[in-house]
């Protein structure tokens, strides 16, 4: 078996970052971060998860993200499951961040887009079932 351990991206701005990722993920923390060098540049870091599975966020980046109505090659969107889409949607509402885009109506789960800090794309999905061929529907 393989799980998805961790994300590590670059961001604009950490704190900002944090506050972005802790509303969707309340029972999330920072696990440790520092200072370190990568490949000559100073930056700051951060992992922010659980005992098991986390994001880590580094500040050395420069310019801005890819362009995600267009073409170029690079992440397009991640996406995260969850059980309550609404509370994540009001809690990241609450912290002054607004839903990107809706995902398509399928009577078997509801998604939700959102452009993080740093402008990488966002996806919550709640499954309205366990059944594999009913939440995997390519129509």
């Amino acid at each position: 078996m393989i799980t998805l351990e961790h994300i590590n991206l670059v961001v604009s701005d950490i704190e900002r970052t944090v506050k972005f990722y802790q509303a969707a993920f309340p029972h999330w923390t920072i696990r440790g971060g520092g200072i370190s060098e990568w490949h000559g540049k100073s930056r700051n870091w951060v992992h922010f998860g659980d005992d098991y599975q986390y994001l880590t966020f580094n500040d050395d980046g420069i310019g801005e993200n890819r362009d995600l109505s267009g073409h170029q090659i690079g992440l397009a969107h991640f996406a995260f499951v969850t059980t309550d889409i609404t509370g994540v949607i009001k809690r990241l509402a609450q912290a002054g961040f607004t839903v990107d885009k809706e995902g398509a109506e399928d009577k078997y789960r509801t998604n939700v887009y959102f452009i993080d800090p740093s402008g990488y794309e966002v996806e919550f999905v709640h499954y309205h079932s366990d059944l594999p061929e009913l939440r995997n529907r390519y129509e």
